[in-house]
């Protein structure tokens, strides 16, 4: 049913997770990012309330298995849940409970760690972890990369219509959140497409916000 990554830029410290779901609008429900302090993708019988719940125990300077140990231990149903947790410092900690459904696997690596349920095969995963180790570019390019890479190596057992990629630096707001609520088509590639047309604006937006002096002009009415 889902599929996720959460990883980290060494160069820039630019934290992202990038998901996909048989369900609808997933990047509405299971992705959670803070600046400068990391991020948490919750699955499977998704309970939005452990990202903020596990981002604040980090922000509070618990390691990320402590963090994610104490987020499960405040959900009656954690045994349900499917978690994974990457602090801004690189720590991982990842969580597949008993009742986690069908075929399903997560797996850390270096500042990634990746995770999914109802599964194709167990493979996947380690594969999605070796894509963002391997692959080169942006964060944003890495996520997908690894997200495509998974889908390659079977993905989910049925059929995918949603997914999003969200990425936060040193703004309080993210500079990545793009989403495909519902399709029949490929969302991972729509996402990707979405991703290649909001690259080159990326930084004029954080411009925009910081000093409207300086912004760029794109022509339309009233801007300029």
């Amino acid at each position: 049913m889902t599929l996720s990554i959460v990883g980290r830029c060494d160069q820039t410290g630019q934290i992202g997770i990038a998901i996909s779901s048989s369900s609808i609008a997933v990047g509405a429900r299971c992705p959670w990012l803070r600046s400068a302090v990391g991020a948490v993708s919750t699955q499977n019988i998704t309970l939005p309330t452990l990202g903020p719940r596990i981002l604040d125990r980090l922000q509070q300077g618990d390691s990320a298995e402590a963090a994610l140990k104490a987020g499960l231990a405040s959900d009656d149903y954690h045994h349900f849940r499917q978690v994974t947790v990457l602090a801004a410092n690189g720590q991982t900690a990842c969580f597949s409970g008993d009742k986690t459904l069908g075929i399903n696997n997560a797996q850390t690596g270096h500042h990634c760690v990746a995770a999914g349920n109802l599964l194709a095969n167990p493979a996947v995963i380690p594969v999605m972890v070796s894509a963002f180790e391997q692959h080169s570019g942006h964060l944003a390019e890495r996520l997908i990369a690894a997200m495509q890479a998974g889908m390659q190596a079977g993905g989910e057992a049925g059929p995918v219509h949603s997914s999003a990629l969200s990425i936060v630096d040193d703004q309080v707001w993210p500079i990545v959140d793009l989403r495909v609520d519902w399709t029949d088509g490929d969302p991972i590639g729509e996402l990707e497409q979405l991703w290649l047309a909001y690259q080159p604006q990326m930084n004029d937006y954080v411009t925009r916000a910081i000093d409207p002096t300086q912004a760029p002009s794109y022509g339309v009415p009233g801007d300029e």
